[in-house]
């Protein structure tokens, strides 16, 4: 399982201001390792973001976006309190969700 997501999320007049900041490898599929094969691609293809459960936003990726990739997007009507997750699903399978209270 990959490491935890940072996430910020801070209010101001019911729009919520949110920075995520995952660690993922993004292996494009494109790269040769030192022996000289291809190093197979491995990149997050969905994220999907929610307020207290309320789909906000939904992203779909691909092998372009870089290593550790930092998302920042704002939410109207979040305030201080609520639950913003952020979900992330990569081209293996593997899943990883982290929640934050916006602030």
């Amino acid at each position: 399982m990959a490491d935890p997501m940072k996430i910020r999320a801070t209010a101001k007049d019911g729009v919520a201001d949110v920075r995520v900041l995952m660690a993922h490898e993004m292996e494009t599929g494109q790269r040769k390792d030192a022996a000289g094969k291809v190093i197979p691609a491995w990149n997050i293809t969905e994220v999907t973001a929610r307020l207290n459960g309320t789909p906000v936003l939904k992203a779909h990726w691909g092998p372009a976006i870089s290593k550790n990739p930092y998302l920042q997007f704002k939410v109207k009507g979040a305030k201080a309190g609520d639950k913003i997750s952020i979900t992330w699903v990569d081209n293996r399978g593997d899943t990883r969700t982290d929640e934050a209270t916006v602030g």
